[in-house]
Formats: C-alpha cells, structure tokens, sequence
C-alpha cells in the first residue's frame, strides 16, 4: 500500500507539473546507437560483474510524425508543446562477479538478460521535456545474455562465463514509465553557459517498482540544444531527441541522483516464480556520474561515467561503475 501511494503520488505530480511556452517544430528524426559496459570501469576487479553490458539501438521521430491522437493527449496532459515518438531495442546483461563459479555462490547477484522495446512520447516547451514509455520484453534465455557475453568472449578470445544454466528463468516483462527533467539556465560568462537539469521518474511493472529524484548541471555552448545526454533506464537519460542551436554545440556536465527501490525482478528475483535466485535487494541507490557532449553536422556523440552505491547487501569493490557510449544521427 505505502509503495503504490508513494510511486502514485511522484507520477501525479510529473503529470500535473506546469508546462512552458512551446519550442519551434522541428521534423527531423533521430536515430542512436548506445554501448554501456562495465569494462569501461575504474575499480580493479570489476569487469563482468553486476551490470556487466546494455546494448541500446533507439530511433525518435520528428515532431510532424506523431498521430493527431497522441499529440492531442500530450497536448491535454502537458499543456502546449511539441512531441515525438520513440521507439528503443535494447539488452542488457547482469552477472555476479566471481563469473567463474559453477554453480555462483548463492549470496551474489543472479546472471540474468533483459531484451526489451520501449515505445515513448516526448513532449517538449522551451524548458521541460516529459516523457511516458511502454516497456514490453522478455527476461531469462530467451533474452540471449548468453550467447551476447561469451559469444563476444570468443570473439575476443577471452573465458566464458561458466553459470548461465543458473540463470532467471524466461517470464514475461512490463514496465510503464513517466519522467519529466526541466532545463534551468544559471549564467553565462564570455560565450559560455550554464544550466541544471533537475528530473525526476516513476517507474512500475513487473521489472522495477521505483522512484527516482536527480539532477545534472552542465558548462558548454549550444545547451539549449538538448536536455542532456542519453542513458539505458534506469539512470539520469536526457533521451535522444536533439536540436542543435548552433554549428558546434558541446558541453561537460556532472551530477547525481537518488534512487527509491521498492522491487527489482533482477535482485529480487522471479516475479511469476516461487523460487529463483535473489539477493537481499538495498532499498536506496545512490548514483554519481560526471561526462560530456558535442553536436557537429547533425550527429551528437556523449559520454558518461557513472559510480553507483550498492544495491545489494554483500556486494563487493566499492562503488560500481561503468561507462556509457552514445552516438546519434538526425535524418
């Protein structure tokens, strides 16, 4: 009851936040191709563990191509704006960090892979975008995490990770997702500018029951352009529609944000199953992450760095982390 009311009440309020006046239309489409992957960390020891890959391909339409019927909902929901559909397949791929074990020590996280698509309307103004996404998919073999990990390690000629048979079993996923991130100007000093994004997201479904406060703060050129750079869900995402104000755009930024976990099918365990493995599951998450952006002839390349507190009870080296890679193309 108390983990409903509190995610009801954060959807409420990014349903009814206030709007601002509307943005140019802009017919232009964007289509991204993003990597995450733990090889990108800091910490020794930490490759292959935890959240171990995400695999993103995303394509956003331009603001001409929305049927009357969502506009008008966005319109009715969010007040004036301009909006965008979305449509993103992506896979991600969690293992525990002794991958060598056969069968993993019980008290680490499960191997398990999500393959999803996430079908969204963004709706823009001048200094807020909104969002809501449908998630459909599928969680356990049939996602392919498998055959995505060790099948890369021979590529590579690296060891296969030895205790996929303990893997969650195949079930089906959804997931509904709102999120609303203003942009906020701060100062601008000799061409330069800077902003904050303060956000917030409200995620249920049978994947993650939770809620999510953060905020980025960016120095650059052009930061109008954007309302920051992309992330795989769950995480700060700016999402990937983009306009750029000026030839060349960029900008660095760095934030954080704090996360309220009521259920995560990938610690938790089976949502359709008696038993599957699991781990004692934190109920707070924090995450840190600090990158950089530029736009240059119509294609936007990010990055991001990002440090996560634990998410479970036991787990080990510190702070995880974990970069992510984004490139994106307007057409």
């Amino acid at each position: 009851m108390l983990r409903n009311t509190a995610i009801g009440l954060a959807a409420a309020s990014l349903m009814a936040a206030p709007g601002f006046a509307a943005p140019p239309q802009d017919p232009t489409g964007t289509f991204t191709f993003q990597v995450e992957n733990d090889s990108a960390s800091t910490q020794k020891g930490t490759t292959d563990s935890y959240y171990t890959s995400g695999l993103r391909l995303g394509s956003t339409s331009g603001t001409n191509a929305v049927p009357d019927a969502l506009a008008g909902l966005g319109r009715a929901v969010w007040g004036d704006g301009v909006q965008r559909i979305s449509l993103d397949i992506s896979q991600s791929i969690f293992t525990p960090r002794a991958t060598q074990l056969n069968p993993p020590n019980p008290r680490d996280r499960p191997y398990a892979g999500y393959l999803n698509a996430t079908f969204g309307l963004l709706h823009d103004s001048d200094n807020a975008r909104s969002l809501l996404a449908l998630t459909l998919g599928v969680i356990g073999p049939s996602a392919l995490g498998r055959q995505v990990q060790n099948g890369f390690h021979d590529l590579i000629g690296d060891r296969e990770n030895r205790g996929w048979s303990s893997q969650l079993k195949d079930e089906p996923a959804i997931e509904l997702l709102a999120e609303r991130t203003y942009r906020l100007p701060i100062a601008q000093f000799y061409g330069v500018e800077t902003d904050a994004l303060p956000a917030l997201t409200v995620g249920v479904g049978t994947v993650r029951d939770y809620v999510q406060a953060g905020f980025n703060v960016r120095l650059g050129q052009g930061l109008g352009s954007d309302f920051g750079a992309p992330r795989i869900q769950p995480g700060l995402s700016g999402s990937d529609a983009y306009t750029p104000t000026r030839p060349l755009a960029w900008y660095v930024f760095a934030g954080a944000d704090g996360q309220g976990v009521a259920r995560d099918v990938f610690l938790d365990g089976s949502t359709f199953r008696a038993r599957s493995p699991s781990v004692d599951k934190r109920a707070f998450l924090g995450e840190f992450q600090v990158g950089l952006a530029a736009m240059f002839h119509g294609v936007r390349v990010t990055y991001t760095q990002t440090w996560q507190t634990e998410s479970f009870k036991g787990q080990k080296s510190g702070l995880f982390n974990f970069g992510s890679l984004a490139l994106s193309a307007r057409f």
